[in-house]
């Protein structure tokens, strides 16, 4: 496939190692030539690598199957996920997972990325919704500025909110950067 096709969420195999997209942008810059920057995970061991490629390159895609499943719990030995057509149980661990358990809360749904049997990764939907578990309160009179505050969602996620959001709301919270969209 050429590099111009790539998109997030795609399996790519570079150098003999499995890579996931999790970065794409095609960027033109003045009088030189057109490339293309990406973000890729390593599947093995979850390190993040920024790659330069050509826009006539070639990359070699990987099949992934992708499949809707409930997240249970999380334990010392990872995520435990159930598909949602035959009740199967797998368990993700959670330096492979790195951050993207901060938007689930238990009982959700979430895209499983298998291959060859196996997980390796979590397609998380752009926003999620999550209750405030605790932020401290608003201060009277401070409307001049555009001020925020740091609120602990209830699934251990910090996020910088605006100064009327209180204790017990429901958030939506962009999965990309992790800040504050809107209320739900």
């Amino acid at each position: 496939m050429k590099a111009t096709e790539l998109r997030p969420g795609l399996g790519v195999k570079m150098d003999g190692k499995l890579f996931v997209i999790t970065y794409f942008e095609h960027r033109t810059p003045g009088n030189l030539r057109a490339f293309i920057q990406l973000k890729v995970r390593n599947v093995v061991t979850g390190q993040i690598i920024e790659k330069r490629l050509g826009s006539g390159d070639d990359v070699e895609v990987i099949d992934l199957d992708r499949r809707e499943m409930e997240y249970l719990y999380s334990d010392s030995s990872g995520a435990t996920f159930m598909d949602s057509e035959n009740y199967e149980q797998l368990t993700m661990p959670t330096d492979v997972l790195g951050d993207a358990l901060k938007y689930l809360r238990p009982n959700s749904k979430a895209i499983v990325l298998l291959y060859d049997g196996n997980p390796i990764t979590l397609d998380l939907p752009a926003s999620v919704e999550l209750t405030v578990q605790d932020c401290p309160p608003e201060v009277k009179g401070a409307t001049v500025t555009n001020q925020t505050k740091d609120a602990t969602m209830e699934t251990g996620l910090m996020v910088r909110v605006p100064a009327f959001i209180k204790t017990g709301e429901t958030l939506k919270i962009s999965t990309a950067d992790g800040s504050y969209l809107s209320r739900a």
